[in-house]
């Protein structure tokens, strides 16, 4: 496994992003083209910037990106992306949707999130669960009709009841294991896709 390991984290540096993470999002991406050129992108827990740039590069620079985190992120964008807007920010913070006023609608809400794990795997899962749930709610808010939502969440007792609030939302509800994640590890990422619009 830790070969493997290697293999993505050498491979990130080689494409110049700063994380190997960048490769659970590219897989989904591949396989279901949710991301979209033109699009406009909203990341949550987008530090240190890797789906940022790799959203950025897919929408191109008629598309844009909107990055959210509570730690700073100054990645430039790539040549021939869509420009990146950084914003350092709670996503708890009740006036959320103000603060992206003028920036919504997106096309795409996708969410890194991850609580700082505790080696308690039911207190972390309630944490993941907590924030996964605040990114649907975001989600809910802010993305266009017939858009889409990626977000990672770590597996648990309460895990089969958000993704129950996932199929809520969405017309479709995929369970999505990249290969990049570690085997051992409990995240998963649930896709939405087409967006239902709020109620």
């Amino acid at each position: 496994m830790k070969k493997v390991q290697d293999y993505y984290f050498k491979k990130a540096k080689q494409e110049n992003y700063p994380a190997r993470s960048i490769y659970k999002l590219e897989e989904a991406q591949l396989k279901h083209h949710f991301i979209k050129p033109g699009d406009k992108v909203l990341d949550l827990g987008c530090h240190p910037g890797s789906w940022s740039l790799y959203a950025a590069k897919i929408v191109g620079v008629g598309g844009a990106v909107v990055g959210v985190d509570l730690q700073k992120s100054n990645t430039a964008a790539l040549s021939g992306a869509a420009r990146i807007e950084f914003i350092c920010l709670d996503i708890f913070d009740t006036d959320f949707s103000g603060l992206l006023s003028g920036k919504t609608p997106f096309q795409v809400v996708i969410s890194d999130l991850a609580p700082k794990t505790t080696g308690i795997k039911f207190t972390d899962h309630l944490k993941s669960i907590e924030l996964s749930r605040r990114a649907l709610a975001i989600a809910a808010l802010s993305l266009c009709r017939g858009g889409h939502f990626y977000c990672k969440v770590f597996q648990g007792e309460d895990f089969p009841d958000f993704v129950n609030e996932v199929r809520h939302y969405f017309s479709k509800t995929k369970i999505v294991k990249p290969k990049s994640s570690r085997v051992e590890s409990r995240e998963v990422f649930v896709l939405g896709l087409e967006f239902k619009g709020g109620e």
